[in-house]
């Protein structure tokens, strides 16, 4: 336990006490927006960020991360819970506690299983396509309260159709107030990062309402806020006993969102004061944050990026300052949410829709768009910008489909495209310079570079297994009958592995090749790929330190010995006369 404090220094106190006030001027309003977006009170927000807290720092081991409410998970929960209950009902909320629950579950399962590698599989594109659809359909479901219109219901493209139709219905008040404060906040963003721009515009959103009566002209205001502490225990009026069941397979995919997201920004911040944290330890903290927010009927916690973010820039070193906001968000729920109560619902909307809009970040689909060259797209046609194809794929599939299809839509190209990929590596062919003898070079890279006149010295750049086993036989095949040669040299320093399949591979091109007159051969130490050559028999390997002896090589039939590796055993002494 507490490993996030290890090698703590009194020295860090003030800094990190400090950091804690801040943050909690930002999470504090975050989290009741954040609320809304789950569909549940906002001061549920505030119930799940206090456990979460408090558990991550005796589990988790990053100095640095904050954990609470967010908007990625909240509108996962939305969306997982709609399905199962209607909206402001008692068997809704119960049901957003009973996910935080199982998310919890599942998190210290699998860090207890050291499942930490899983996140390796969601590649930072598909995360980017995600991200942003994400915060698009976020941005969307704010709109209605931020011109005081009703909601439309269906996917991204009918709630905005169905706000654009209803604008000539704003109330003007409504949208004075949440402009007013969307405009704000994105100023002090801009010009004034270090000012907590949600506290302000929200301490100015309540006084307003308050001062001018704003609920008497057409303004939505939160409304009662309870104060003091939640129920504690496992959450009641749930739909049905196999509510935890059905919950169980969405709770993973609401996991992989948050673990992801928080790992994220506790590597980044590890990486820039020097310590490593285990993603296995994030995983039994992260689930520990949920198991607590469940218990407290709260809702799904995960890292917060933008939170970390502001821990960090105001020179957190350890925990002790998620210990100071979570301390400074307990003092508010026993006493501070009735300030709350006449909070306009536009403002919190603008709270969120600032609070995302950062994360449509278009700028980064450009930037994949542009990693592909005429090499790529000689090699994978149109599998050649596989990452961007990615991302926009789990765009697409959260705006049209909704937020968990979406991300495992994205996940799927991915690994369909990385599939495809790998079963069509290039086969170069090399040639030297004239004036770079020592150098063997691709020649389509190249012009300059002179292929040797009687064979084909070609570079496999991949592994090689049963998927791509057949098209690299066929392409070798194919380079050799396009002229006359009497050797094929694999130059097998980028093949770091060969599975059964494709060394039966070499033995059929080793057979078709030498009924043509052509010698196979392979060149430089192929290591592990020259175990599983040898064990599996299927074709006498000869291989030769480099490029220039396997081409200077007399044929093997001949007298004269290749320059063979050196065989996996010695040779036993010879009996003693």
């Amino acid at each position: 336990m507490f490993p996030s404090f290890a090698g703590y220094r009194p020295a860090w106190l003030r800094a990190d006490l400090i950091a804690g006030v801040t943050v909690w001027a930002v999470l504090v309003p975050e989290s009741l927006a954040y609320a809304g977006i789950a569909g549940v009170s906002p001061v549920v927000g505030l119930y799940a960020a206090v456990p979460a807290l408090v558990l991550y720092l005796l589990f988790g081991s990053s100095r640095h991360l904050i954990v609470g409410p967010m908007s990625a998970t909240a509108a996962l929960s939305a969306g997982i819970v709609g399905g199962m209950a209607k909206g402001g009902t008692a068997g809704y909320v119960a049901l957003t506690a009973a996910l935080a629950l199982m998310v919890g579950v599942v998190g210290v399962v699998a860090g207890l299983l050291r499942f930490g590698f899983v996140a390796s599989f969601i590649s930072a594109p598909v995360l980017k396509g995600f991200i942003i659809g994400l915060a698009l359909t976020i941005i969307v479901g704010q709109l209605p309260a931020l011109f005081g219109v009703s909601k439309g219901e269906g996917d991204f493209f009918r709630k905005l159709g169905h706000v654009v139709g209803q604008l000539g219905h704003a109330q003007p008040a409504t949208v004075a107030i949440g402009l007013g404060s969307l405009a704000v906040l994105l100023v002090l963003k801009r010009w004034l990062p270090l000012v907590p721009g949600a506290l302000v515009v929200v301490v100015a959103g309540i006084l307003l309402a308050t001062t001018l009566r704003l609920d008497q002209h057409g303004v939505d205001i939160v409304g009662k806020v309870d104060s003091g502490l939640p129920h504690l225990g496992v959450p009641q009026h749930l739909p049905g006993p196999h509510s935890y069941v059905q919950l169980a397979g969405p709770a993973i995919g609401v996991l992989l969102v948050g673990f992801v997201e928080g790992l994220g920004a506790a590597k980044t911040y590890a990486a820039q004061h020097g310590y490593e944290v285990d993603p296995n330890a994030e995983l039994i903290g992260i689930g520990a944050a949920n198991l607590g927010s469940g218990l407290a009927s709260g809702m799904v916690v995960n890292g917060s990026l933008s939170k970390t973010a502001v821990n960090g820039g105001a020179g957190a070193r350890s925990q002790l300052s998620g210990a100071t906001v979570a301390g400074l968000t307990l003092l508010t729920l026993l006493f501070l949410t009735g300030l709350f109560e006449n909070l306009p619902e536009a403002t919190l909307a603008a709270v969120v829709i600032a609070a995302v809009v950062e994360l449509v970040d278009f700028g980064s689909l450009r930037e994949l768009w542009r990693v592909s060259t005429r090499g790529l797209g000689r090699v994978y046609g149109k599998a050649a910008r596989a990452d961007f194809v990615a991302a926009l794929a789990a765009l697409a599939g959260v705006v049209v489909f909704d937020t968990l299809p979406g991300l495992f839509i994205g996940i799927s190209v991915a690994l369909l495209l990385l599939l495809y990929r790998s079963s069509r590596p290039n086969v170069a062919v090399l040639g030297r310079r004239p004036d770079r003898l020592d150098a063997w070079i691709d020649v389509e890279r190249d012009p300059h570079a002179v292929p040797p006149d009687d064979a084909l010295v070609c570079r496999i750049e991949s592994g090689l297994f049963f998927a791509n086993a057949d098209f690299v036989r066929t392409r070798i095949r194919a380079l050799a009958t396009q002229r006359p040669v009497r050797m094929v040299v694999v130059d097998a320093e980028t093949v770091p592995f060969v599975d059964v399949t494709a060394a039966q591979m070499f033995g059929q091109l080793h057979a078709e090749l030498a009924r043509s007159g052509a010698d196979l051969r392979f060149a430089r130490n192929v290591g592990q790929a020259r175990d599983v050559l040898r064990r599996t028999r299927t074709v006498e390997l000869h291989v030769y330190r480099d490029i220039p002896t396997a081409l200077a090589a007399p044929p093997p039939d001949r007298p004269t010995e290749p320059d063979r590796p050196r065989p996996d055993r010695p040779e036993p002494p010879p009996a003693p006369a």
